[in-house]
């Protein structure tokens, strides 16, 4: 008996992956992103996987190495949720603000309190949210 082979497709082949270039250009947009949030070094890297102290260091420094497809996956979704906060506040400085203000429809949580988890998964419940708010669904 023979099997045909079956050829390997990506989870969405309908969306192109992100090309090197433009992950390091995400990885530059990130960490300007993390300055407006006025976030701390150990916050960043939790929200990019748990990222070594010494590489985060280096991107801020402007030096960006290889970026794995987790990372890159992360940081198109921080890209969403800053989106999400534009479109919600006219005044950008309300939308980085906003990151740390208690919300009681996030169990009077923070949305860095829900990103802070480390999980993929809650960058997307949050961006999900986000998007639910401004009327996207």
């Amino acid at each position: 008996m023979q099997f045909a082979t079956i050829q390997p497709t990506g989870s969405r082949p309908d969306l192109p992956a992100i090309t090197d270039e433009e992950a390091a250009a995400l990885a530059r947009t990130t960490v300007n992103l993390f300055r407006a949030w006025q976030l701390s070094d150990i916050e960043a890297r939790t929200l990019l996987g748990d990222m070594a102290q010494r590489t985060w260091a280096r991107w801020k420094e402007g030096g960006i190495g290889r970026i794995d497809r987790d990372l890159r996956a992360r940081m198109a979704i921080l890209m969403g949720i800053h989106k999400g906060l534009r479109y919600l506040f006219s005044d950008a400085a309300r939308g980085y603000a906003w990151i740390r203000k208690p919300n009681a429809n996030l169990g009077g949580k923070s949305a860095l309190d829900v990103m802070m988890r480390g999980e993929i998964t809650d960058l997307i419940d949050l961006r999900s949210y986000l998007d639910a708010e401004r009327g996207a669904w």
